[in-house]
């Protein structure tokens, strides 16, 4: 009954997002969830929330979250915005305050569903190529008009630009809008929170899945100057005002609060990721630097397709792309240490 779809629909190429399969002692190592369990204190605060709490409509303001993140990043509460997980805030972005620009400016290799809201929502889309080393064209950011829209560390390279670089983009244009979705902060890379003071056009987008281990719950979280928040908060509330259940709110929170299990956690997937870079390197790979809870390598000898289906038969899932450049590589999330060593040698086998 396609008769009833928009234009808009019609022209779309949704998302596909990384696989979620049902399937026994798999090893799952494509859409880049924590290797841990959550925070004790969340789950311990889901598990005593009051049944009210689900039989009440939630907090439509998010309040008590919402100032513990403004504590945490000594920011006021009226320069945080919550949602429904980081895609939701980034959808709310591009339709109340992207929208606005002449076009919509990425790098060419980037999250993939930044080309589908740009067509969701009608924009124009200039892709910026990565450079050979699939680092960021800064200098090639800085020359273009549009509104930037820019993942750091990058997906699916887990490459970051620095802090320094990052405030050259922001000043180049003042006038429009600077985007950075850190939406894989927690794993060394710098947050760009610390510009936030001295940039009335940046606004930061952050998720609550990769870094606390809380992909179920779909937190995710925005910071920026009250004016942009306040333009998140207007879309939000003419399209869900509820778009955090009581759980999520409470789970997030002491999640959050729990600051010596992001530091622990933390430090075991940059352990477990050295350890795996160093010895994909040592069967011929080369890896990009990553500061992501993920590496993205490929063998000068074999396929990236050839490795994806033999990890598949030796029941272990990565992600892989048929895009130019990168069709060769794998994208493979960091897991626990036994995963990790499980993944080593599956991939001996076959190189």
């Amino acid at each position: 009954m396609t008769q009833f779809w928009s234009a808009a629909t019609k022209g779309l190429s949704p998302y596909i997002p990384g696989e979620q399969p049902r399937v026994p002692d798999l090893i799952k190592l494509n859409t880049n969830e924590h290797a841990l369990t959550p925070s004790p204190r969340a789950l311990k605060a889901i598990a005593n929330e009051s049944p009210d709490a689900l039989r009440r409509y939630p907090d439509p303001n998010a309040t008590s979250l919402v100032t513990a993140i403004a504590e945490l990043e000594g920011l006021s509460p009226e320069n945080v915005f919550v949602g429904n997980g980081s895609d939701e805030i980034l959808a709310h972005t591009f339709q109340g305050l992207l929208t606005s620009a002449e076009e919509l400016v990425t790098p060419d290799i980037t999250y993939s569903f930044y080309p589908v809201w740009a067509s969701l929502y009608g924009m124009q889309h200039h892709k910026v190529p990565l450079k050979q080393d699939f680092s960021v064209d800064v200098d090639g950011l800085c020359h273009t008009n549009g509104a930037v829209l820019l993942a750091n560390p990058n997906a699916p390279t887990g490459m970051t630009v620095e802090l320094s670089e990052l405030e050259r983009l922001i000043s180049s244009k003042p006038e429009r809008l600077v985007v950075i979705d850190e939406a894989y902060f927690g794993f060394g890379a710098a947050s760009a929170v610390q510009l936030l003071g001295s940039h009335q056009n940046l606004l930061l987008t952050r998720s609550l899945s990769k870094s606390h281990a809380l992909a179920g719950l779909r937190v995710g979280y925005a910071l920026g100057p009250g004016d942009l928040i306040e333009g998140l908060r207007r879309i939000k509330d003419s399209f869900n005002s509820y778009p955090l259940d009581a759980l999520a709110q409470v789970g997030a929170e002491a999640a959050l609060r729990d600051t010596d299990w992001l530091s622990d956690a933390s430090r075991l997937i940059i352990e477990n990721r050295v350890f795996v870079s160093e010895k994909l390197e040592g069967l011929g790979f080369s890896v990009c630097p990553s500061q992501a809870n993920f590496l993205f390598a490929q063998h000068p000898n074999v396929s990236g397709k050839v490795l994806f289906e033999g990890l598949r038969e030796r029941n272990i899932l990565v992600r892989r792309w048929d895009y130019p450049r990168i069709d060769n590589y794998l994208r493979i999330t960091i897991g626990t240490k036994d995963q990790c060593m499980m993944l080593v040698e599956a991939l001996s086998e076959m190189v």
